[in-house]
């Protein structure tokens, strides 16, 4: 099979579920908004220096090291306009790169340094996103995170469900996984839980099976953020065959949604390289895979990027890239009626083209 072709690619419809606003800003907005709000701490003002330093400063094989990088960004979006231009310009940069549906997670909590209020943050990060949505079409849906080293996740769950109506798809719990369990958020969950709304954990990025389990045994995760150490509950024997484990075989069997982010996941060290990424096992295991980006900026990378990986890897065609994108579009937030149109009118159709196009 030849390689696909990379503008055929980048125009395919995509999917995002995982994707952090403060982790995808363009290097030139870092430092227009640095000057203009007065943020000094920015270790260079040109734009490629700036992202070979966040991308260097990424590629630490360590999370815990990883998040340092996001001190710069947040650092600059603590006004209205920053975070509504942070917003627009993540869905048009999203748009243009094929992707017709993401959910974008951000920390309401880290933006409140120059005084603005939780419900402000929000509804600046949603001007931003209405205006994208305008200009091209893409569907954005907001999901807001909590800090998990912190004691804000409660609050934050009814912040989510306060703005539930204004475009806030779900809520999340991120940061260092080692010592900060997802049970210690567990009223957060369970009154997301009683308010019938939706919520994804972060768990099996840094941390294994243990961190998964608590997840969804005792949280009632909807999807996992990363999941990738479920792998550390699947044996590969001899003969090439794999053994599930019992949450292995459980999230399998549930169809837990399993938000994979390659790229991301080989600069914090939870993969080894791409081509040893456990996504392809996950895929052919058919666990409910979807393929995101995590951090464009820190990652230097778009979904494009990410497709093109998948294929130079494993040898991936249109098929295997349709496959990703229905199980994000079905692993969504956004209403059952909602998904379906996306994936029978606009995901499905480009599909059945491109791969009518490539036998040709």
């Amino acid at each position: 099979m030849e390689r696909l072709d990379r503008d055929a690619v980048r125009r395919a419809p995509k999917v995002l579920l995982h994707d952090h606003l403060d982790g995808g800003l363009r290097p030139q907005t870092v430092i227009d908004l640095a000057d203009e709000f007065g943020y000094d701490r920015l270790p260079t003002r040109d734009p490629d220096d700036l992202a070979k330093w966040v991308q260097r400063g990424a590629k630490r094989l360590d999370l815990v090291l990883y998040l340092e990088t996001f001190a710069h960004t947040v650092g600059v979006m603590q006004h209205r306009d920053a975070l509504e231009r942070v917003a627009y310009e993540a869905g048009t940069d999203l748009a243009t790169d094929g992707v017709v549906y993401a959910e974008v997670r951000f920390a309401p909590e880290l933006h409140t340094e120059k005084g603005l209020s939780l419900d402000e943050i929000v509804e600046a990060v949603q001007a931003g996103f209405e205006r994208a949505t305008a200009e091209t079409g893409i569907v954005l849906g907001i999901l807001c995170t909590a800090m998990r080293h912190q004691a804000r996740s409660l609050e934050i769950a009814e912040l989510a469900v306060r703005h539930r109506e204004g475009g806030v798809v779900g809520f999340d719990i991120a940061g260092a996984e080692a010592g900060n369990p997802p049970t210690r958020h567990l009223d957060a969950f369970q009154y997301i839980q009683r308010e019938n709304f939706h919520f994804t954990i972060h768990a099996g990025e840094a941390y294994g099976p243990p961190s998964i389990w608590e997840a969804v045994q005792y949280c009632g995760a909807e999807r996992l953020g990363h999941g990738v150490r479920i792998t550390d509950d699947i044996t590969i024997g001899p003969d090439g065959d794999a053994e599930l484990g019992l949450l292995a075989g459980y999230i399998r069997d549930r169809r837990i949604p399993l938000e994979v982010c390659p790229s991301s996941n080989v600069h914090t060290g939870a993969a080894e390289s791409l081509r040893k990424h456990p996504i392809d096992l996950l895929k052919r295991l058919k666990f409910r895979v979807t393929l995101n980006t995590d951090n464009r900026l820190m990652s230097n990378v778009s979904m494009t990027d990410e497709m093109m990986s998948l294929v130079d890897a494993f040898g991936y065609g249109w098929p295997d890239l349709q496959w990703l994108t229905v199980n994000g579009m079905k692993s969504s937030f956004w209403p059952f009626d909602d998904r379906l149109r996306l994936i029978n009118d606009v995901i499905k159709p480009a599909y059945t083209d491109l791969i009518a196009a490539d036998r040709q």
